[in-house]
């Protein structure tokens, strides 16, 4: 078996009317929304989709992005990309960000009516002189044409700044309606490689709307506590693969 799939888990799964609040993780969310069978097999009854694989060179844009915003955020200046961008922000000083930003702990709230713990890990925030708090994320890719957030898969990314700005206000904070996509493409218009890729640097607000985070979480509540698995969704090529094997089979 590869050892990227670790099969069937027995820890760390949903059990109704437990008096713990449960881990649900901001990308949980987005599985329940794809797909709620899928989501039901992997916190309920314990058998994830098969991980994919990781994005080392995502991961390292992301690190390096926010050593260089932290080098303006201790020294409160706008970063050069604020200025070029015409954002009145600096990078936001909060004691409780390298937490808020880390894997599995994330920015985390309580929510009492499902007893759900919801979390999430953001990329970075900004503070304009409101004192408004502005949810930033990081992505990175390299395509021709225009940069944007108009294809319908985007829309994953448009719920996910959505669903941290409503984590962050839960911390108290005044949160900013508009958040930014600092998406890095890789030029393929150099003449060689010659050890180094380069980027163009798009910055893209987006005006977001956490209006429907609460109903998402409740619905994704209902699910897990159900004891029949739900339909899956038409379009989830999970779902259309398992069914094609067993009619195969």
């Amino acid at each position: 078996m590869s050892k990227y799939y670790k099969g069937k888990r027995t820890r760390n799964l949903y059990v109704p009317g437990g008096e713990k609040p449960f881990k649900l993780s901001r990308s949980k969310l987005e599985l329940f929304m794809n797909c709620p069978r899928c989501f039901y097999l992997d916190r309920r009854l314990g058998v994830g989709q098969p991980p994919g694989f990781p994005f080392n060179l995502n991961s390292a844009v992301d690190a390096l992005l926010k050593k260089e915003f932290d080098d303006y955020r201790a020294r409160q200046e706008p970063h050069p990309l604020m200025i070029t961008n015409e954002i009145d922000a600096v990078p936001y000083a909060h004691e409780s960000l390298d937490k808020w930003r880390e894997n599995f702990k994330g920015v985390a709230t309580h929510h009492r009516e499902t007893n759900l713990r919801v979390s999430g890990a953001v990329d970075d925030l900004w503070v304009n002189p409101a004192g408004e708090v502005i949810v930033v994320d990081y992505k990175a890719t390299s395509k021709n044409g225009e940069i944007n957030l108009d294809a319908d898969w985007q829309d994953g990314y448009k719920r996910q700044m959505e669903i941290y700005q409503w984590l962050v206000r839960r911390q108290g904070l005044a949160v900013s309606d508009t958040g930014y996509f600092v998406y890095c493409n890789g030029r393929r218009d150099r003449d060689a490689f010659d050890g180094r890729l380069e980027f163009y640097i798009h910055v893209i607000p987006y005006t977001g709307n956490d209006g429907w985070v609460e109903d998402c979480i409740r619905a994704a509540h209902e699910c897990l506590v159900d004891d029949m698995i739900p339909e899956s969704s038409s379009d989830c090529d999970y779902c259309r693969y398992r069914k094609a094997v067993q009619e195969v089979k």
